[in-house]
């Protein structure tokens, strides 16, 4: 079993930047995609993010040029770099790791972006 852990969610102000981690942890074998998601209040989950095991990466055209998706390998944790936040990012956000014939979410962390 695979659990994923997100931190780094919290309140920044408009223009400003966050850096959101997903430590994975469990038996992992093959990671075939990790990826962010987020949903606001009232709305679907959409996917933000994603990067494969092969490094491939993959981008919202609301966020692209201003996030960026990681990975460290030997931390099995990924990263989410949100810079120039918008209002209109603010959104709960999970980390969702498919591997293994399996398909894990963490619990979500907040993200606020409010002046």
């Amino acid at each position: 079993q695979v659990k994923l852990v997100e931190s780094g969610g919290g309140l920044v102000q408009p223009g400003e930047s966050l850096r959101l981690s997903c430590a994975a942890s469990g038996s992992i074998f093959n990671i075939v995609v990790m990826g962010w998601f987020r949903q606001a209040p009232g709305k679907q989950r959409e996917l933000v993010a994603s990067i494969t095991g092969r490094g491939t990466t993959n981008y919202a055209g609301s966020v692209k040029g201003r996030f960026t998706v990681s990975g460290d390998n030997a931390k099995n944790t990924m990263y989410l770099q949100m810079n120039n936040l918008k209002p209109e990012d603010t959104a709960v956000y999970y980390c969702n790791l498919v591997g293994d014939g399996q398909n894990n979410w963490g619990q979500g962390t907040q993200v606020t972006v409010s002046s």
